[in-house]
């Protein structure tokens, strides 16, 4: 069984016991955080589920694992022959996640 997730603006494809990273949530490390915008729902043997936009009732439940940074990204600038160029660099906040079960609602 699997779920299609939105949080931070993306989509996620989820199945329990999955650890991905996600945008930071505000939550404490070893919580548990509830998501409920479920999109998609695939049971096992089961007609799958699909939310207009999302599923009433549907939850995946999930336990903060950590609070991290995600790689840097540099963006760089610069104008030939004109002595312009710029360099930042980003580093994303991100929260890693570990699922812990998928509660699929009625649809």
């Amino acid at each position: 069984m699997y779920a299609v997730i939105e949080t931070g603006g993306k989509q996620y494809r989820v199945e329990k016991g999955d650890r991905i990273d996600v945008e930071k949530l505000n939550a404490e490390p070893d919580s548990t955080f509830y998501f409920d915008k479920v999109l998609f729902v695939s049971g096992d043997g089961a007609n799958p589920i699909l939310g207009k936009p999302y599923i009433e009732g549907a939850k995946v439940v999930a336990k903060i694992v950590e609070h991290l940074k995600g790689e840097k990204v540099v963006v760089y600038k610069f104008h030939k022959r004109k002595k312009y160029r710029r360099k930042r660099g980003h580093r994303q906040l991100l929260t890693r996640i570990e699922i812990i079960d998928i509660i699929s609602g009625k649809g």
